[in-house]
């Protein structure tokens, strides 16, 4: 079970990136971080980019994509 108050910095509004999920109502979304982490950029780097984010955002957001894919419906081929 994941911890509800790490996947409460995950975000969804209409209106905002185009209703992407968003870390903490800011305009980072779920997939920014993943992708700059998925290319191979250090967890401190993005956290010194992007010095509006903590350590836990950057965990909640790998929390929301582990959810999302446990929560895939599989089709066979």
């Amino acid at each position: 079970m994941m911890d509800n108050q790490l996947l409460a910095r995950i975000t969804l509004e209409p209106g905002k990136r185009g209703g992407k999920p968003c870390v903490r109502h800011m305009r980072i979304t779920v997939y920014d971080v993943l992708g700059w982490l998925a290319a191979g950029m250090p967890q401190d780097d993005i956290l010194a980019d992007y010095p509006e984010l903590e350590t836990a955002d950057i965990q909640a957001c790998l929390a929301f994509a582990a959810l999302r894919e446990q929560r895939m419906v599989r089709l066979a081929a």
